[in-house]
Formats: structure tokens, C-alpha cells, sequence
């Protein structure tokens, strides 16, 4: 029997490579994508993706989408009561596995394994410890493309917002930034890569200051850019 997996699915090159990732394994089948959407704003949380790029993606990845909406703000508890809600909705589909792009993080990683203790459902977690700087060049030789979609001023310069995710992004980060950003100095959405069946044709929009954060509004290619 294969490991009946879901993918915990931010819509940005971690989760793109981890879906890499786990199709190469023969014991695992990846059955479903996880994302956690803004219920107000209709956006992917923390990565403001469009809930319409979000499911194209899911399409050109061929896998359905499990969309669990939060509300903005969203308290420890409210996401906590989500996340239980998808849990019962994971058992339901025979689903024995959750997968995650996680990189380093112990305590991110903590987290997920505790959320999913008792639940009958083991987390996996792909990319777990492979060192960022080989795996951001893999990525990108491999064919992966993404476009930057938040980044943290706090870390890096807003200019990086709207950038593609190729060697040149990587080349001009300060040495100080994990290359695939995983203490969230920047996010992404992942357009093209050998996970696709298709590349997911996109515009960046405007650039604007929210929260704190730097936001580059993605559009589908056929809209008109926002400016």
C-alpha cells in the first residue's frame, strides 16, 4: 500500500519542489494539496497569491485543492480549529500521511509533529535539513521558476519584490539571507517546473507596503498590470 499523502501547500517553490520531491518516491502518492487562504482577501496567507493563480496551479499540477480559509486576523486558536477541521476532512479521504516543505526550522517542525500526534496521520517532510544554498541552485537548474511575492523590509530590499526566483536573484542576495528564504525574509509562487504539466502564465501588478511586508500583486497574464 502507498502512503496516501496530502501536501501542505504555501504556492511557493518549497512546496513545488517537495511535490518534486515525493513523486519520486514509489511508496508515496501525493492525493491532494493543502493551502490555508485569507477568507476576507481571498489570497494565499502570508504569499497574498490569488486564490484563481492558486488553483491554477493546483491544475497544472494535477492534483485537487483543499482550500482551509482563516480569518484575518487570525488567532493560535481560530487556526488551530482549522487545521483540526482539515485533519477530520484528511481522515475521511483514507489520507495516512502530510507532507511539508519545511527546511530547518526545529521549531516549525515541532510544531507540525504535534498537530499531528494521536491523529492516526504521520508528518513527511521532504526537504527536511538539505542545505538551502545546493538546494536553491538545484532548483533553479532543474527548471523550477517562481516569482517573488512578499518580501520581509526588515531583511531585504524592497527592490527584490517582483523578481524572479532564477541565479541572478540568488546571486544578488546579502550573504546574511538564507537562499530560499526560510526564516521568511522573502516568499514565492512557484510557475513552472518539472511538477507541472504546464507553466502558469502570470503578471506582476503593483508593488505595495502592507503590515510591514512587501507585497507584488500577481495577475493572470491575460489581465491588464495594475500600476
Amino acid at each position: 500500500m502507498k502512503k496516501k499523502t496530502w501536501l501542505s501547500w504555501s504556492s511557493g517553490k518549497d512546496s513545488a519542489w517537495s511535490l518534486y520531491l515525493l513523486r519520486q518516491q514509489p511508496d508515496i502518492e501525493v492525493t491532494g494539496l493543502v493551502t490555508t487562504v485569507n477568507e476576507r482577501h481571498q489570497r494565499v496567507a502570508m504569499h497574498a497569491v490569488r486564490l484563481s493563480l492558486l488553483q491554477a496551479q493546483a491544475e497544472a499540477a494535477g492534483l485537487p485543492l483543499h482550500v482551509v480559509p482563516i480569518p484575518s486576523p487570525c488567532s493560535n486558536e481560530a487556526y488551530e480549529a482549522a487545521m483540526s477541521r482539515l485533519i477530520d476532512k484528511a481522515k475521511e479521504n483514507k489520507v495516512t500521511h502530510m507532507a511539508f516543505g519545511d527546511l530547518f526550522l526545529e521549531d516549525i517542525r515541532a510544531y507540525r509533529e504535534r498537530q499531528l500526534s494521536g491523529t492516526g496521520i504521520t508528518p513527511l517532510f521532504p526537504l527536511w535539513r538539505i542545505p538551502t544554498d545546493a538546494l536553491a541552485r538545484e532548483m533553479v537548474t532543474s527548471g523550477l521558476k517562481a516569482v517573488i511575492t512578499c518580501i520581509d523590509p526588515r531583511h531585504l530590499a524592497p527592490s527584490f519584490a517582483g523578481r524572479t526566483f532564477d541565479a541572478a536573484f540568488l546571486d544578488d542576495l546579502p550573504k546574511e539571507i538564507d537562499p530560499c528564504g526560510e526564516r521568511g525574509e522573502f516568499h514565492s509562487f512557484a510557475i513552472e517546473g518539472p511538477m507541472f504539466r504546464h507553466p502558469i502564465s502570470v503578471t506582476v501588478g503593483e508593488v505595495v507596503t502592507r503590515d510591514g511586508f512587501v507585497f507584488a500583486d500577481l495577475l493572470p497574464a491575460q489581465e491588464e498590470v495594475v500600476r
